[in-house]
Parts: structure tokens; C-alpha cells; sequence
């Protein structure tokens, strides 16, 4: 019993312990001389990619509620709902999202605030999309 306990703290404690013969390397090399890479995007892109990102599964999964839905309702085949709601052809469209959101040059601050708002505030589809129907301004 005696020796377990020992062969479990020496296991714990990394086992025998040897003094380094040779000091530390020292970084020398042009890794460590680079400078970190700095963000060259405006708060505003900064702002409006997160909200993007953020958005991009929830409007999959509400796009994956409307799918069911259609389904249930014998709009379509069960094959082409199999084949559209894939887990790959759903994460390809969430990066397709993202890929065209932050895109959006021409974005007001007041549209990513519109992003933001929705993204924080609707946990459902229905109201999500109507609160995201604010992106445009009223005709």
C-alpha cells in the first residue's frame, strides 16, 4: 500500500526532478521580433462583423425552423429537406452570411445598431425578423 502511495505522488509531482544543465533558450529568432498584428478595421466594421457573426446561427437555425415547418406542412419532399438542412449545407450558409454581411460597405451605424438590438433582444424568428426588417429605412 505504502509503495501505490508513492508511485501516485511521483506521478502527481512529474516523478525525479533534474537541474537543467544549459539555460533557457532565448528567443533570437524573427518570430519574436514581429509586431502584432493590429486590427485596421474602423470601430464601426469592427462593430458591424460582430453583430454579423453573432446573427449568422441564429438566422440558420430560424431558417431550419421555417424548413421544418414546410415540412410538416407537405410543402416539401422529406428527401430535399434531408438534403437542404445537412449540418454542412447549414454551416455553409451561416458562413455565407457572414461572408456577405461583412461585406456590407455602405452600412450605417444605425443599421449595425439594428443588428445589434435584434441579435440581443428577439430569441424567436418571428419577431426577429421583423425587428430586422428595421435594416431598411420605413418607405
Amino acid at each position: 500500500m505504502k509503495r501505490a502511495v508513492i508511485c501516485v505522488v511521483l506521478v502527481a509531482c512529474g516523478g525525479k526532478q533534474h537541474a537543467d544543465t544549459e539555460p533557457p533558450p532565448t528567443n533570437t529568432g524573427s518570430a519574436s521580433t514581429t509586431a502584432p498584428v493590429k486590427d485596421t478595421r474602423t470601430a464601426l466594421e469592427q462593430r458591424r462583423d460582430t453583430a454579423c457573426k453573432q446573427l449568422a446561427p441564429k438566422l440558420t437555425d430560424c431558417a431550419l425552423e421555417d424548413a421544418k415547418a414546410d415540412l410538416a406542412a407537405g410543402k416539401v419532399k422529406k428527401a430535399d429537406f434531408d438534403r437542404d438542412t445537412a449540418p454542412d449545407v447549414l454551416k455553409k450558409n451561416t458562413d455565407m452570411f457572414v461572408e456577405k454581411c461583412t461585406a456590407w460597405r455602405d452600412i450605417s451605424s444605425r443599421q449595425i445598431r439594428v443588428l445589434e438590438v435584434c441579435f440581443k433582444e428577439e430569441s424567436q424568428c418571428g419577431p426577429l425578423r421583423e425587428c430586422l426588417a428595421n435594416l431598411q429605412p420605413p418607405k
